[in-house]
């Protein structure tokens, strides 16, 4: 190794290249947790990490990964998360309708709000409407679970629902 090599400092990981016209994307620790597995030689301590991933303009995805170390954990989820990107239809800065969805014992209703209104969501759902760009949405997490990963995943089973008609296309 010589000496250019030595002081350069490590890249980060940035999918950000809208010089070339594609999208910049933004990635936010949803949770990070320490998982052990009990095997014949003893518990192997694993760390699993949960990432969301987002372009603020109708593009979200989350991803669910565990590596030996927690940068590993990480590298992997946010690799998940930009393989299983969805869009979202967004009008007016809002979802185009109401919308409810479960994911195991997580429960979450969406509902569209008027201009102004904000983002009117606790936590997990809040993270992922935030990365996804809506800016005006009311949410209810109706589920008894505190988990943050069934809530995030019911989250994206509700925007995967949305639809746009023929009437509310003519809005906007």
């Amino acid at each position: 190794m010589n000496k250019e090599e030595t002081n350069k400092k490590p890249k980060k990981i940035s999918f950000a290249k809208t010089r070339e016209g594609k999208e910049e994307f933004e990635t936010t620790l949803l949770d990070l947790a320490r998982v052990t597995h009990v095997r014949a030689g003893g518990k192997q301590l694993r760390f699993r990490a949960v990432v969301v991933t987002g372009n603020k303009m109708g593009k979200v995805g989350v991803g669910v990964a565990s590596g030996l170390d927690v940068a590993q954990a990480l590298e992997k989820a946010t690799f998940q998360a930009k393989k299983n990107l969805i869009e979202i239809p967004i009008i007016e800065d809002t979802i185009p309708h109401e919308v409810y969805a479960k994911f195991g014992p997580a429960k979450v209703l969406l509902r569209p709000q008027r201009k102004g209104r904000g983002l009117v969501a606790g936590g997990t759902v809040r993270v992922i409407c935030n990365l996804a760009g809506i800016k005006n949405i009311s949410s209810k997490l109706l589920g008894r679970t505190g988990n943050k990963l069934n809530n995030a995943r019911a989250t994206i089973n509700a925007l995967t629902k949305l639809r746009i008609t023929k009437s509310e296309d003519l809005k906007s």
